[in-house]
């Protein structure tokens, strides 16, 4: 959805899709239709629109016309009619106009708030606070409940992000130098997009804001579902919906600026199709309500009008982005208009901060108050506690507030009722038990359907009447309701989701309670068939899911099958519903609404066990080593950390206070963490105001199943390191949501190791690549088994939005010609800022060497470090990688080309390349290519350059010859004081070889810090010259490998005594394995560390034979307080 803010000319021409084919007698205006000219580009008519004069241009066209000139339908570019001017406006219309504005204004002038008792409204503009609304949205991959959601913006409060105030939604920033057309504006559940639709609305219907308007539509999707498999034109649908428009002819509407508001996509039941090609361009042309509304949206039809869309957060991704001008997110809210909201509540100042300061000891509170109507949920339950003789704790949890939520509302709607003696609020609710009991049914079963909405057929089928529903009115409420012939329909709904969720709850627990087990089994039987968990699962779950359900079945092992059943859903629609489940399960709950839930067992046993249950069911999740026959991969991480909420509804908070002397401990890698303790770990990283540094899963001692739990706290960190950890795409859509949020902090992003990444998870992953919010600077997919469509998938994205990511690496997968060319694209992009670019063992074909190498070579700046280790290059591939090198923008410092089988050709080129352009190159590898005398002694003329910088040359396994070994030698003299690194393993230099490698390493200017010369099968003169040298110029080596040397024995260890008990001596790594060391050999070290112990690190001794005792005068060393020895490996 982040997609949608995108800074470009929306583009929503028809795409190829199915036609409407009934048979009408309108006529249906169809692209391949259209034979008629456009005068703006002399072409066939695109998307034609009709001016009001009657001209017709392509849409495209008329909009770049009108957005040069700064307006939208000013005038006619063929016949320069004015489309609309203040002089032109008819008095009919004005009428028409002004008795509108007169009926919005009685409409929203005032507002009846749940808890007026009343009736009579307030004044809109007196209680209307300022909502906190910005540009951009936060997250648009909704794998969490919207409650989770709010963690996200109110974690984010500090941040800085622009505000827009809702009667400029369409006005540009200053940095936006195009016209804002089209807005969608998301938010969750009750956070007040209706309310700012309503304010703007009355502010223009009052002549305060927006007068460039000329005339205001407001319609939601509520009233348009009932009309949804009806056909109308788009006047027609004016007329019916706002009766005083039934005067505003199709030249009146042609001449207005429009802007129509649709309220609600969520609730939306059409189905909005933007790839039929139908076309509607006429206002009296009837279609379908959905083709009506995408050719509003698209521009086709009143192509000047203004279109603004509110919705919850998951909807509005099935509008093209293209389509959409500007996307804005209403946060609800701040800390500031929350305390605004209760002063101006409350006369009693007293009272106000009271609740203020109630609300801030508990951090669900606090973050569910920037929703408005949460705000009045608890000022109304608080202002009760406060002010009436009822005593006890305040509430912190959300099943203790929405339980005393229902008895103030209960106790509200009997003072309404009638004046009679006082009663208990357990008495009141047994007064309405049966309706209360009704409503929860309604509201359960809507909620598993997804629907937030009902009609009154809804109400009869349960036996439950209009009076009763909105006797309750604080938790039900009529929305709507129309006197006009074709809406005789009336829509309900709970006054916010969070109640829905919770009267469900209620009545799932009367069911149990009741042994209704006709309504749990439908309700658990949906857990059954669309969980994917093996059998296997369920035979090692079998204390708590049972064969089926029964009327003996426990209250923990039931609502352990609620749980279950939720963790299943893929947008966590369930977890706050389950989660009031548990906090039903507690005393005092139960004590407070025992009429309602029913008599249980002995309740302070079973939620001892329910909480033991909530912890075990944590390590009973497939995918750990307890099933290793199976694999988590259906189950979000995000639901799992609900299991920690439910916990905390139940007042159970040790795992919270473990998980928090956790992170205050110095010793963390050495702690276990649980599955629920992974859980809780990733919901506190998540929401902590400060973003951590690094999250690497291999940092936390925990199960394969933990780690994966601590996925979500990839949302709050820079660098993310989750190697070899089997992601599924589950996993992966919430790694893409860490890259969609706003902000998003990752930069560094490394999944390799991951084999068998599947195309569902790539996909997710480029969503997230393709976000603005996203500015990963590295990313890492090296042996993930990528395939050819996930190959496309990714670089396709990384294509779209190059301008950030500074490190590829896709090594180690097979990539196929298509996968190559789009990285071509993006390699060739002028935005393509890549520094580093790896793709050894990628099976690069010639074809894909030839378009790669022509790609680097024409956007070559940037580059500085390239890996094409373990690829064919051919010859072709590397004369153009050549002319890349020789570029004099080419800036690479490093080149790795290990096992390229170079031809003598290839050689040739490579070597005059990088003779040619030398000053930039740091670091050369060319291991395990056969290296001929003539192409040695082209390298050497490079290093002999007097341009050369050469720090790091490696060339093991190279097939060095003597000769070769002699040349090498003369020309390191002449870059003596940049090498710092040196590796020449795996190549037999001979004796005479290696005396002359010595002579460099002898030269004062030399200040080698890295030598690597294993497997080069040293003989003792070899070792006798080594030693010497290094003796002679200790004081720069800081690395020696001498590994796999057979030959070296004791006595070599011997001869290198002199270099190693030097005290100009700075070596801090010596790694001698494989080199037939005995005792002496490890007497002879632990007397040269004795002489100089203060700077070797690390000793290698593997596969030499010792055993403990022949080590002994070494480990006891280690143990002196001189000593820096730390590392000493000594494997057999």
């Amino acid at each position: 959805m982040s997609d949608l803010a995108k800074e470009r000319r929306p583009d929503c021409r028809n795409k190829p899709g199915p036609s409407r084919t009934k048979n009408r007698k309108r006529t249906h205006v169809a692209v391949k239709d259209q034979r008629s000219t456009c005068t703006l580009c002399q072409g066939t008519l695109k998307d034609p629109v009709s001016n009001r004069c009657g001209h017709r241009f392509c849409r495209q066209c008329i909009t770049s016309c009108w957005d040069q000139s700064g307006s939208l339908g000013d005038s006619c570019p063929q016949c320069g009619k004015k489309s609309r001017t203040g002089s032109e406006t008819d008095v009919g219309l004005q009428e028409v106009l002004d008795e509108h504005k007169i009926s919005l204004r009685r409409k929203f002038e005032f507002v009846t708030e749940e808890s007026d008792e009343t009736g009579s409204g307030t004044l809109l503009n007196r209680i209307y606070t300022d909502l906190y609304i910005t540009e951009g949205q936060s997250e648009e991959v909704n794998t969490q409940h919207e409650v989770m959601q709010l963690e996200t913006i109110y974690k984010n409060k500090n941040l800085h992000h622009t505000a827009i105030k809702v009667h400029e939604i369409f006005k540009a920033l200053p940095d936006q130098q195009r016209r804002i057309r089209v807005v969608v504006t998301i938010g969750v559940a009750g956070i007040g997009k209706t309310f700012s639709v309503q304010k703007f609305a009355l502010d223009w219907a009052q002549g305060l804001q927006n007068q460039d308007v000329s005339l205001l539509v407001l319609l939601s999707f509520r009233e348009l579902n009932l009309i949804k498999d009806d056909e109308y034109s788009l006047l027609t649908l004016l007329h019916v919906f706002h009766p005083t428009l039934q005067k505003l002819t199709a030249e009146q509407l042609a001449v207005c600026k429009p802007l129509f508001i649709f309220d609600g996509l969520d609730e939306s039941r059409l189905s909005l199709d933007f790839n039929n090609r139908e076309v509607v361009s006429d206002v009296t042309q009837e279609s379908s309500v959905n083709v009506l509304l995408t050719n509003l949206i698209k521009g086709n039809l009143l192509p000047s009008a203004l279109v603004w869309i509110t919705s919850r957060p998951a909807a509005p991704s099935q509008i093209p982005p293209t389509c959409v001008y500007r996307v804005t997110e209403v946060r609800g809210f701040t800390d500031v208009q929350k305390e605004e909201y209760f002063r101006r509540r409350f006369s009693d100042e007293e009272l106000s901060s009271r609740i203020i300061s109630h609300i801030k000891t508990s951090r669900n509170l606090e973050v569910m108050c920037q929703i408005p109507v949460f705000c009045w949920i608890i000022a109304t339950v608080l202002e009760h506690m406060l002010t009436t003789e009822q005593r006890g704790e305040l509430p912190k949890t959300l099943t203790d507030l929405y339980s005393h939520f229902l008895l103030v509302q209960t106790k509200r709607k009997k003072n309404k009722d009638d004046e009679g003696p006082e009663t208990s609020p357990q008495e009141l609710i047994e007064a309405d038990r049966e309706v209360l009991l009704k409503l929860g049914r309604l509201a359960f079963e809507h909620l598993e359907k997804g629907n937030i909405m009902f009609y009154q057929e809804d109400l009869k089928r349960l036996g439950l009447s209009v009076t009763e529903a909105l006797g309750n009115s604080g938790l039900c409420t009529e929305i709507f309701k129309r006197e006009s012939v074709i809406l005789q329909k009336t829509v309900y709904c709970f006054v916010h989701l969070s109640i829905q969720e919770f009267l469900a709850a209620i009545y799932i627990f009367h069911c149990y309670t009741n042994k209704k087990t006709t309504a749990l089994k439908n309700f658990l039987k949906v857990y059954k068939h669309s969980c994917s968990y093996p059998r296997s699962f369920f035979r090692n779950m079998g204390k708590y899911f049972g064969k089926y359900f029964d009327c003996d079945t426990s209250l923990d092992v039931f609502l352990m099958k609620a749980m279950r059943k939720s963790l299943s859903s893929k947008n966590g629609h369930l977890d706050l519903f389950v989660r009031f489940l548990h906090g039903l399960a507690l005393e005092s709950n139960q004590r407070a609404l025992r009429c309602l839930l029913g008599e249980t067992e002995d309740i302070s046993q079973i939620a001892h066990r329910v909480m033991s249950n909530l912890k075990e069911l944590t390590n009973m999740v497939p995918g750990n080593s307890y099933l290793r026959a199976t694999t988590s991969a259906d189950i979000s991480p995000d639901r799992c950390i609900n299991i920690f909420h439910c916990l905390s509804e139940m007042n159970n908070h040790s795992v919270h206070q473990e998980i928090q002397e956790f992170l205050k401990s110095e010793n963390r890698s050495e702690k276990y963490l649980s599955e629920i303790h992974c859980s809780a770990l990733a919901y506190m990283l998540q929401v902590s105001e400060e973003v951590l540094d690094e999250l690497d899963l291999k940092n936390y001692n925990t199960s394969d199943e933990g780690r994966l739990r601590l996925i979500p706290a990839v949302r709050n960190c820079r660098k993310a390191r989750l190697h070899g950890c089997g992601l599924s795409a589950t996993h992966c859509q919430v790694v893409a949501s860490a890259l969609i949020s706003n902000p998003s902090h990752l930069r560094e992003l490394d999944l390799s190791g991951n084999y068998n990444l599947q195309d569902s998870a790539v996909k997710h992953l480029s969503v997230g690549l393709k976000s603005p919010s996203c500015k990963l600077e590295t990313l890492r997919l090296s042996s993930c088994s990528l395939s050819e469509i996930s190959c496309d998938s990714l670089v396709s994205a990384l294509k779209s939005n190059p301008s950030h990511l500074t490190e590829l690496d896709l090594s180690d997968n097979k990539l196929q010609y298509s996968a190559v060319k789009l990285l071509c694209g993006f390699l060739e992009s002028p935005q393509c800022r890549l520094e580093t670019l790896r793709l050894s063992q990628c099976s690069l074909s010639e074809i894909s060497c030839d378009s790669l190498a022509s790609a680097l070579k024409s956007n070559p700046s940037h580059l500085r470090k390239l890996d094409l280790s373990g690829n064919k290059l051919q010859d072709s591939g590397v004369k153009l990688l050549c002319g890349f090198l020789e570029s004099p923008q080419c800036r690479l410092e490093t080149l790795r080309l290990i096992n390229c089988s170079l031809s003598k050709i290839s050689c040739v080129s490579l070597a005059s390349a990088i003779k040619s352009n030398p000053s930039h190159l740091k670091e050369l590898e060319l291991s395990f290519n056969k290296l001929r005398h003539q192409d040695m002694k082209l390298l050497c003329d490079f290093l002999m350059s007097p341009h050369c910088r050469l720090d790091t040359l490696r060339l093991s396994d190279c097939s060095l010859s003597e000769i070769s070994c002699e040349s090498l030698a003369s020309a390191l003299q002449t870059i003596a004081s940049h090498l710092k690194e040196l590796d020449l393993s795996r190549n037999i230099l001979q004796d005479s070889g290696v005396r002359l490698l010595c002579d460099f390493l002898s030269n004062p200017l030399c200040t080698l810090e890295t030598l690597r010369l294993n497997s080069c099968s040293l003989s003792e003169i070899s070792c006798s010259s080594l030693a010497s040298a290094l003796k002679s110029n200790p004081s720069h080596l800081r690395e020696l490998e001498l590994n796999s040397n057979l030959d070296l024995q004791d006595s070599g260890v011997k001869l290198l005594r002199g270099f190693l008990g030097s005290a100009n001596c700075r070596l801090e790594v010596l790694r001698l394995s494989r080199c037939s060391l005995s005792k002496t050999s490890c007497a002879i070290l632990a007397s040269a560390l004795k002489s100089n112990p203060s700077h070797l690190r690390e000793l290698e001794l593997n596969h030499n034979n010792l055993q403990d005792s022949d080590v002994k005068l070494l480990s006891e060393l280690m143990k002196s307080s001189q000593c820096r020895l730390e590392t000493l490996r000594c494997t057999l």
